[in-house]
């Protein structure tokens, strides 16, 4: 029976969770996850989970903070003075914004502190520092990701 290998593109359902049990995210209900193996589209534990698997197959993977979104960065955490906040928008905590790095690149933060003069926001992804377990089923191997001229 056919292996996915670097290059595949495969059609695959996961659930995603924490160590304590908590699930991130899931295809449940959905169509199944397609990327292409080794292209960078997915984690890199992913890709490595899912290298020799058949179509069928089912298995949990646990992928080290380093093989996932890395660890957290203390120099992502900034204060943001609390008068530059748009009037329309009262910052809470837990909230997620957008912001900009002044040349067009956006970065989602997150609102962990809210004091009298400053606002804490968080630059690290949610995940970042976090073992993650990822229960996968492989659905299809569709061959190359890339397409193949042959010519005449």
């Amino acid at each position: 029976m056919e292996q996915v290998k670097k290059g595949d593109t495969v059609q695959i359902h996961y659930r995603g969770r924490l160590e304590d049990g908590t699930v991130f995210d899931s295809s449940e209900g959905r169509q199944p996850l397609e990327f292409e193996v080794g292209s960078g589209q997915v984690i890199p534990g992913f890709d490595t989970g899912v290298t020799g698997m058949e179509p069928g197959e089912k298995k949990t993977i646990h992928i080290p903070a380093v093989e996932a979104y890395g660890p957290r960065h203390e120099h992502m955490i900034m204060e943001f003075p609390r008068d530059r906040f748009p009037a329309d928008i009262t910052p809470e905590e837990g909230m997620t914004l957008n912001m900009s790095d002044g040349q067009g690149q956006v970065i989602p933060v997150v609102i962990t502190e809210v004091k009298d003069d400053v606002v804490l926001l968080d630059a690290n992804h949610q995940l970042a520092g976090k073992d993650l377990i990822f229960d996968l089923e492989l659905v299809s191997i569709n061959g190359q990701g890339k397409s193949k001229i042959i010519m005449p």
